[in-house]
């Protein structure tokens, strides 16, 4: 299954209020492994940073507005999420900017039924535990030494490191044991189907030592001073 891990970085915390949306970074995972490929691009907001804001990403309003407008580059950015169903942290957050700027641009909004939430998991395989991503990516090991400010594409690269962990961790791929298993049991009922040809009986070997060299073990045993062997045979 076809699935997209994204990040925003936006203005502020209120669509409604004028906020906009500044960066996307978009990953495509099939079957939960990454495949590399992703999407990422900024926008000009059409207004000013907030300071609050851009202590956050880093996003200054000098930096963004040489950048494109979310419409003008809105085709490609549907192109590349499609129809997969689309994962986020505190994802009613990203969908609420998303659907603003496709709404803004005249597009229809993306259907909440696609939306997964890793917050909403975390919480559930974790209570009471800390559920923001830098804490999931202790929790679970995942390096995130890069993540001085946050960023959408490199915090879409994180979180879907997460988000394999939340479902099922490396272990979703030990779902090829069974196909494996069948061929062994396969290979087994080839075998027992063709049996191997019979090997020739052969006679066992002799153990007994002879005449010979149970002479030869006396004259041994003689030259030996007091030998332990010579006393055994004697009580016995």
């Amino acid at each position: 299954m076809r699935e997209i891990i994204f990040d925003t970085e936006t203005t502020g915390l209120s669509p409604a209020g004028g906020d906009r949306m500044v960066e996307i970074g978009c990953v495509e995972m099939i079957g939960r492994v990454e495949t590399g490929r992703s999407f990422h691009a900024y926008y000009n907001p059409q207004r000013d940073m907030p300071s609050e804001a851009e202590a956050v990403h880093g996003l200054s309003s000098t930096f963004l507005s040489d950048k494109p407008l979310f419409a003008d580059t809105v085709e490609e950015l549907l192109e590349f999420i499609g129809d997969a169903p689309l994962v986020a942290h505190n994802a009613s957050f990203d969908f609420g900017f998303l659907n603003h700027e496709l709404q803004q641009c005249g597009r229809p909004p993306v259907s909440m039924d696609r939306m997964v939430d890793t917050l909403v998991l975390a919480r559930a395989k974790h209570p009471g535990a800390k559920h923001s991503l830098d804490a999931l990516c202790t929790r679970f090991g995942v390096d995130r030494s890069q993540r001085v400010k946050h960023g959408a594409l490199l915090d879409a690269q994180l979180l879907a490191q997460v988000y394999i962990e939340l479902t099922g961790g490396r272990q979703i791929g030990l779902s090829l044991g069974a196909e494996q298993a069948e061929e062994r049991s396969s290979a087994a009922a080839s075998v027992a189907d063709n049996p191997a040809p019979a090997r020739p009986v052969r006679p066992p070997r002799p153990h007994q030592a002879s005449a010979e060299e149970l002479n030869r073990h006396a004259a041994f045993i003689d030259v030996m001073d007091a030998p332990l062997w010579k006393k055994v045979g004697e009580t016995i």
